[in-house]
């Protein structure tokens, strides 16, 4: 018993000074923060607008706007409430929310290297892998590298490639005219994507058993993306959202694209044999254009790591341009007045009907009434609506803090930051009254012309999109030349004309209408 009771007593102590050691590094790194906030002269944040504890009435409100498919109404409401800057404490997590340009700057640029993407990549994981939409630190910058020449060599044949894609969608139009666009933005920006993946393996190898996948390949992609953006709202409680639904989603992903990679090295394989005996001077030819499943193989053999990377790039190809696709025909189609101007200016510089020759490059940046109209669409219907980073050190934001806000704030290691670029392009303060109207017109002249870090569709600072070039070019083309053929795109009569950001909306990683697209073309 006195052997026992001393044992007791030992670990008592232990468990004392340990406790004691842990409540003094709380109360240094507290200090120090303390003394970190007054030396950048921080302020304190605004609270959210949350009336329960920890947060909970707005997470049941989240779900509730996610159940009736329009939760980005939830962070307007949200931040209406509580100010383009403020604190959010769910769960008993500290973050910070924010749509000030200023404070969006400073986290993807100027304090780029205070931030991290947290939680994304063990969230993501189940689907994504390991890929440059999930990396950070020099793996991202490997991966960026490795796809930076896909741009900035292959313009030509990329354009060619989506001219060819854009007439296949034109000759999948019923005679009725009346289709939902939806699934053919989608299908396009698949193949188009997948050229930039895989080069003329596409069109070499006996594609077809692929292709024909691509539909249960994109049910299973957009399942697997919902369960991923639940889980992104969960936080560390990312692990709670999964199940076999969603394994399942994503096994058949990694399938398709497993099916995929193999096809398309055997037609890559077989092309370079072909080509043994070659004139040396053939350099710059067609089989030596970069392809990006060649160039990866060169660094790996690994077939998980060829599958996350070419996952993630699918993600970004076809997803965001497909949705920005059929935004900008749902708006055309219920706003006859900008419709009927874009379709003048494309007939001056391309000519309208079937016979017309379809716009080239040069056609394309002869437009500019074009231009800001997918500038506007994209404004409204950011393809990422929702971001966020988490910071890695001891960090401030530029504004927010104090009772007029412009004070600095300031943001612990581990402590997010949220920002919704969807809400910060419709802040009437930057873009006027009718900043919720599709209106392009706003894009001429001066007025918005040093906006700034204010309009991000493609991200910003070093993490800018690479393929955006390539993405406004593929959008610009298809626009124009489906509005060349069909002299007349409207609703269907039986639409009901839903006023912009009241639609149902899908949001995974991106934002689709979930209504689709349904349009009447003739």
């Amino acid at each position: 018993m006195a052997l026992l009771g001393g044992l007791y007593q030992w670990c008592a102590a232990v468990v004392a000074l340990v406790s004691i050691r842990s409540l003094w590094k709380w109360q240094e790194r507290r200090q120090a923060e303390h003394q970190f906030a007054l030396k950048h002269g921080c302020q304190p944040l605004r609270p959210w607008s949350a009336k329960w504890p920890l947060g909970l009435d707005l997470l049941v409100k989240v779900f509730r706007y996610a159940r009736e498919m329009q939760i980005l109404r939830f962070f307007l409401d949200v931040v209406e409430e509580s100010g383009t800057t403020f604190e959010q404490n769910l769960l008993g997590a500290r973050s910070v929310d924010t749509i000030d340009p200023k404070n969006i700057e400073a986290v993807l640029s100027t304090n780029f290297s205070d931030y991290s993407l947290g939680l994304r990549a063990p969230t993501f994981r189940p689907l994504l892998g390991s890929g440059i939409f999930t990396q950070d630190g020099e793996a991202w910058k490997h991966s960026r590298q490795l796809l930076r020449p896909q741009f900035a060599s292959n313009r030509l044949q990329n354009f060619e490639q989506v001219k060819r894609c854009v007439e296949n969608l034109i000759a999948a139009v019923p005679e009725d005219g009346q289709v939902d666009l939806q699934p053919l933005c989608f299908r396009l920006t698949f193949d188009t994507t997948m050229f930039l993946l895989f080069g003329d393996s596409v069109d070499a190898a006996d594609w077809g058993q692929v292709a024909g996948q691509e539909s249960d390949f994109a049910k299973a992609f957009n399942v697997a993306q919902e369960y991923l953006s639940h889980r992104g709202r969960l936080g560390p409680f990312y692990w709670v959202m999964g199940g076999k639904t969603f394994r399942d989603a994503c096994s058949t992903c990694h399938r398709f694209v497993d099916g995929a990679v193999s096809k398309a090295l055997e037609a890559s394989k077989a092309r370079s044999q072909a080509t043994v005996g070659a004139a040396e001077d053939a350099k710059g030819g067609e089989h030596d254009k970069y392809v990006f499943v060649e160039a990866l193989l060169e660094q790996t053999t690994d077939p998980q790591v060829i599958r996350d990377q070419c996952l993630n790039l699918l993600l970004a190809g076809r997803d965001t341009t497909g949705c920005c696709l059929q935004w900008a025909f749902r708006l055309l189609a219920s706003h006859q007045q900008v419709l009927d101007k874009l379709r003048r200016e494309i007939g001056q510089v391309s000519g309208l009907g079937m016979d017309a020759s379809p716009p080239t490059m040069e056609d394309l940046r002869r437009m500019p009434y074009l231009g800001v109209v997918i500038k506007e669409v994209l404004r409204l219907y950011p393809s990422v609506p929702v971001n966020s980073r988490e910071a890695v050190r001891l960090t401030t934001l530029p504004v927010g803090g104090g009772p007029d806000g412009k004070s600095p704030v300031l943001v612990r290691p581990g402590e997010g930051v949220g920002y919704s670029v969807y809400a910060m392009h419709r802040r009437k303060d930057i873009y006027g009254e009718d900043a919720h109207q599709f209106r392009p017109e706003r894009w001429e002249g001066d007025r918005l012309k040093d906006v700034g870090w204010a309009y991000l569709p493609f991200n910003g600072g070093p993490r800018l999109c690479l393929g955006q070039e390539f993405a406004l070019q593929e959008v610009a083309y298809t626009v124009a030349r489906v509005v060349q053929v069909f002299p007349k795109l409207g609703l269907p009569p039986t639409a009901v004309p839903v006023e912009i950001g009241k639609e149902r909306q899908s949001l995974t990683l991106v934002v689709a209408s979930a209504d689709g697209c349904v349009v009447s073309l003739k």
